[in-house]
Formats: C-alpha cells, structure tokens, sequence
C-alpha cells in the first residue's frame, strides 16, 4: 500500500495529512526558527497514529508561507537589477498608487522598493515591442556592470530589458555576461524566463522577487528534502503554487514567485471538492483569513497580486505592496485569525488584528507567555472552545480570563462576556469584509452559494459570517481543521507559461510553443497519459491599456463574444468594439493523484464514557446523546446550557437534524450552531449547517 503526505505550514500550526487505505491527520505548533522542525513533528506523529512506515510514503505535498514571509519580514537576499538604459530608477520609483485609508495622508510613508536603487544598474541595448531591435546590446557595457555587481559582493540578480518578452535574446547575453563574472552558484533571473508579458514595472517587480525568494526556498527545500530522507522518507517532494497545481520542488525553487499563495491555494482545492458548483471558500486559521469564490466548481483565477503591503484583498488593491505577475487562486485575505490580538486603541475603541500571537507565544489561554487576549481567547471565555480541544496543548481558561478582563472589560467597563462577544463579532466583521470583496464588490450575488468553513477556526465563526451575507448553507468537511494540508493531496502536477506577442500571425504556433516549454517545465511530454492544455488569452479593445482573460477559441467571432460577456460581467456595462489579443496562456496539467475520500482516523475529542444527554431541538428530535457546557449566545440571553456532541452522534441520527445552540467538537476543530440553524450529517462525511428561513 502506498501513502501521500499533504503538509501545510501555517503561522500558527503545522497541518499534516496522510492518505493511503485511511486518513490520518496531526496537527503541531509552527516552528518558524526552522519550519522542518515542526514538519518531522507532524509528519512522524501522524505516520505513528497510522502505522504506517515512512519507506512507504509515496508522494510528499508541501504548502509553505517562506516565500511570502521572506518577503513580508525583508528576508531574502540582497539582489541587484539590471534594466535598459533610462529605466534605471522606474522600480525604485514604483507606481505612487495608495490604498483608500493612505490616500489624504499628509505623512504617508510608501513601503520600501523591491530592491535598494543603489543596487539598480543599466546597460545600453533597446528593443522595440514588436521585437525589432532598435539599439544593438552593449556587451563590454554590460560586462563593466557585472563586473561591479561581482565587486559588491552581491550573488542573485534579476535583469529585465524593455520589451524583452518579444525577443529575448538581450536579456540571454546579459545573463550569461552575469554567470561569467559572478561566483559559482549565484543566481541570475531573467524576465523573459519568470513571465515574458508586457507592463514593464510588474514584469520587473516579478523578476526582482523571483530573484529575492529563490535562493531561500532553494536553502529550505534542499534541507526539507535532508531531513525527510534521514527518518526514511525518500518519496519525490511536491510544492504547491499559487495557482493551484503543483509543481518539482526543483522547479519550485527556481520559480519561487509562484509559491507566495500556496497555503490558502491548497484550500481553496478542498472546498472545490465538496460537490456544490458555487462555494464561497471560508478558511480561518491562527493568523488570517481566507476566501475565494468558486464558480461552476472551478476557483477564480487572477494573474497579477500584491504582497508585502498592509493587506490584500485577492491583489485587487493597488497600493498594498509589490505586484506579481503569475497566476494565483483570487482570494482575499484579512489579519482576523485564532491568534489575532485584541486591543483597545488610544479612542476607547475595541480592535481585533492585524497583529498576530502566532504559535510563540500565541493567545494567553496557550500558557506560554502569551498576555495578550486574541480571538480564541475571546471564544474560550464564551464557551465555544472546550480547554482540552488541541489534544496534548490544554487551554486555561483561567489565563484567557485574566487577559480578556485586565486588556479588554476593565478599560472598556463591560463584562468579560460582553467584551469577549465584542471580540468574537469584530472578527467576523472583519471576515465578512474579505467575503464582500470577493462576491459583491465583483458583482456576485453570495445568496446563492453554499460556504465551505475549514481551518482550526473556521468551523465556529462560518455561520455568522454566512448570515452576514444571507447564505444558508455551511458545509464543514470530514478533515475541516486541516482543510489546506488535505486539499494539497487534491492538486494537479501543472504550470502555467505566458507570451505577450500583439498582432502575432499564427496564435496556434505561439499557443504550440508555450505548451512545449511548459510540459519541459515538468519533465513531460505533451502526449503523456493525463496530459491535457487549457489555452486562452488576454483581450482588450483596441486603444484600451487594461485586458481580460478568457478561454481561447480559433474563432475570432467567439473569442470576441468570450471578452464582451466577461467585460460586461466585471464592469457593467455592455461595451461593443475592435479588439485585439495581448497575450497568450496555456496551462499545462497532469492529474496527479485522487484526493483523500475517507474521514481521518484520529479518535474523536470527546470519549463515549464523558457523553450526557444533549437535550432536545424543536418538535423533540434531538442530534443523539452528548455533553453540555455554558456558551454565549445572545438570542438565548447570554449564557445559556449548549449540547456539545461530535460527528459520531449525527452518524448516529441519519436523516435528523440537530438544532442549535449547539457545539459540535470535531477531532481537529470546534463548529459552531448557533439558534436559529440546524446540524446535520451528509453521506460523505460532513457536516451541513442550514438556516432557517
């Protein structure tokens, strides 16, 4: 029998899935010193609770947040950029735009540029954008700037010519100057290689990050693949990106930029699995929140984000950091997670995030000098969570007390469960604000869609954020608490290739060379079994700046009919005109492996020998046999006696429907039925909340 592994490293947990006959998951505490710590961790106790022995692992899928931490907390190594003459300063200057909140700020301090302007170089050389060169490269130019480069000390450069995505040849003579003159093992990133599209600034910025996260994810993935050899796992290790799919660890490691969103990627994989066509992907882990829209059972896609500003909203946000130019699932992200820490600001109001606990020293209720009361602090003083929820990590709701009075209901002079309830609605306001990025700000009417909740948090704060939007139906999954790490065993081996070509004469044989790279990107070719290639392009009008995607088709009649359909939908309006095609996109996919079918084999959190009787929902039907604790529930007048049963008693009701207040306590994750909806248990597994109308 043959086993995957899905890891997913988050800022507060390590998620661990192994699949094979069952599934087995585990769940450990993040160890950002070295991230394979908490990895071995996870991955030896969830082999352990199997049995099953590593030589038999199989298939290793990893999600990591390094790249996106390198560029959050300035880690990565120094780079310099290589640009056309007269570009020099274009990325130190960047594109002046600000977020709404910064937009009348008199001291407005714009994060810093990608790369340091002192380490910006250029060389005589010009392209025009349709290929034709214009000025003949400079090569004893180019070898005085690598000979400066080398004299600094400085081991990774990205170098993007102008217009070198319609012939790249400069940019390959530049590198390979660079290589000559440059130590062994330096790392030289060209655009034309990262993602040859027109917009010269996103293009460079790309090239630039590309150049900043590789040799770290290079470092981490190379030690990654050390330590799972020294405890007997030899299997071949697969990095999520952010568009979905998966991709070598080798290849991961020169395209670094594609893995900045791997994380919420992966789960976003998972609720597309659940069986409805149109889910709002709800996913609440310690540190932030995510969601994302799918349609038709397919995730939206965008192929430009922003990362290292302030936030993110799905990358739709100009202004919140440096843009990316790959594809990625479009979500939007908020700082509302477990460990986000609430405080009362220099006004007297009550805030929630976006500052983080994480797992050192996490919410105070952790005891492990954590003082400061977060949102599962919150939740424990409320009694959604029970003290011995993460297994061998107990809860003391002693110490969440104390921080949530001495912070929180003493400055403000309220209770400590008015102040805790204010915490707990905060956060799901901020929640909502990420849902209505991605429905009703995009012209998406959220009351038809079915919300998935997974993350350790998700599952107790879904209902409110659904009745928010008018949604009626919450789907938890089976593995709902490490949604993320199961979803990786869901992703396709793929990659995606770009070629800004305006006016080209053949489309099939750019659509043909694309293909051809990214199926040698896999080490595949393009009549291997399960190969399939999507293609489509980027269109606009004729004279406009901005483009869409939509699906290929040789017919110019219909792509045109694709793009006035998708123009209308995003902006309104139901435009008619000449258009000409911009780019050109295939996405190349091998179907890798079946996601993971079977309830994980973890025993559940609560024991038969601790079951009392729940009591029982209206018109007397009950949801089986269970505990009862206090939680706070306003439409019930505050604290009121909550049945708290597991997944084992719906097993137990087939066809009946629990009705809330009431907690379910699931083997990696707490839901949450509040009064006024009903729990019931599906044939695959997974709990399905429903609102009453």
């Amino acid at each position: 029998m043959s086993y995957a592994i899905g890891v997913d490293v988050g800022g507060t947990f390590t998620d661990v899935v192994v699949s094979g006959r069952t599934v087995t998951v585990a769940k450990v505490l993040s160890t950002h010193d070295d991230p394979t710590e908490g990895i071995l961790d996870g991955i030896t106790l969830a082999l352990g609770r199997a049995g099953v022995p590593p030589a038999s692992v199989t298939r290793v899928v990893h999600a990591t947040t390094l790249a996106t931490n390198a560029v959050l907390e300035r880690t990565g190594v120094r780079v310099a950029y290589v640009t056309t003459r007269g570009f020099r300063s274009a990325v130190p200057l960047g594109r002046y735009a600000r977020v709404e909140e910064d937009r009348y700020d008199l001291r407005f301090d714009p994060p810093p540029p990608p790369v340091a302007p002192e380490d910006c170089f250029e060389v005589p050389e010009r392209v025009g954008p349709r290929g034709e060169t214009l000025e003949a490269l400079d090569e004893d130019a180019a070898r005085e700037v690598a000979a400066e480069i080398a004299g600094r000390g400085i081991t990774s450069v990205a170098v993007c010519l102008l217009h070198s995505y319609a012939d790249p040849r400069h940019e390959a003579r530049v590198a390979a100057i660079l290589r000559e003159a440059l130590p062994g093992g330096s790392t030289v990133v060209t655009s034309s290689e990262v993602w040859p599209e027109i917009r010269e600034y996103e293009r460079a910025t790309t090239t630039i990050m590309s150049a900043y996260v590789g040799p770290v994810m290079a470092r981490y993935l190379r030690r990654l693949r050390e330590r799972l050899r020294a405890v007997g796992v030899t299997a071949p290790v697969h990095v999520m990106e952010s568009g979905g799919g998966v991709m070598s660890a080798e290849l991961a490691a020169r395209r670094a930029v594609a893995t900045i969103e791997s994380g919420p990627a992966a789960g976003v994989l998972a609720a597309s699995l659940t069986g409805y066509p149109d889910v709002i992907s709800f996913d609440m882990g310690g540190t932030t929140a995510k969601t994302c829209v799918v349609r038709n059972g397919r995730p939206e896609i965008t192929h430009e984000f922003h990362v290292g500003g302030k936030g993110s909203f799905g990358g739709r946000r100009a202004g919140t950091g440096v843009p990316i130019k790959t594809p990625a699932i479009d979500l939007a992200e908020v700082g509302a997670g477990g460990g986000s820490i609430a405080w009362v600001d220099s006004a007297g109001a009550l805030r929630v995030g976006p500052r983080s606990a994480g797992s050192e020293p996490g919410p105070a209720c952790y005891g492990l000098g954590g003082g400061e009361p977060t949102v599962t602090d919150a939740d424990l003083v409320l009694g959604y969570l029970d003290p011995s929820s993460l297994g061998s990590l107990p809860l003391s709701p002693e110490l969440a007390e104390k921080a949530v009075d001495q912070r929180l209901a003493w400055p403000l002079g309220v209770s400590r469960a008015e102040a805790a309830h204010a915490v707990h609605e905060i956060a799901n306001a901020a929640m909502g604000s990420a849902v209505h990025v991605v429905t009703v700000q995009r012209g998406i009417d959220p009351r038809g869609f079915v919300m998935v909740a997974f993350g350790g948090a998700g599952p107790m704060h879904a209902a409110r954020v659904a009745e928010r939007f008018g949604i009626d139906t919450v789907v938890v999954p089976p593995y709902c608490g490490v949604g993320s790490a199961a979803g990786l065993l869901a992703g396709d081996l793929s990659t995606d290739r770009v070629l800004s070509r305006l006016g080209a004469g053949d489309p099939s044989a750019v659509f043909g060379e694309l293909a051809a790279g990214a199926a040698a990107d896999l080490g595949l070719e393009l009549d291997s079994p399960g190969v399939t290639v999507e293609r489509s392009a980027d269109v606009r009008f004729a004279g406009q700046a901005h483009d869409l995607t939509v699906p290929w088709s040789d017919s110019p009649d219909e792509l045109a009919a694709r793009f006035f359909a998708k123009y209308k939908q995003v902006y309104g309006i139901a435009q008619r005109g000449p258009v000409e095609v911009v780019s050109y996109r295939v996405r190349l996919t091998q179907r890798a492996a079946a996601p993971p079918a079977a309830p994980p084999s973890v025993p559940p959190s609560v024991p038969p020998s601790a079951r009392d009787d729940a009591g029982a929902g209206p018109g007397g039907r009950t949801g089986g046999e269970g505990r009862a604790r206090l939680a706070w529930f306003p439409e019930s007048g505050g604290f009121t006696t909550t049945p708290v049963l597991t997944r084992d008693h719906l097993r137990g009701a087939p066809g009946r429907a629990t009705y809330g207040p009431a907690i379910i306590e699931d083997a990696e994750a707490t839901i949450v039925v509040p009064p006024g909806w009903t729990a019931a248990l599906s044939p695959a597994g997974a709990v399905i909340l429903e609102r009453g109308r």
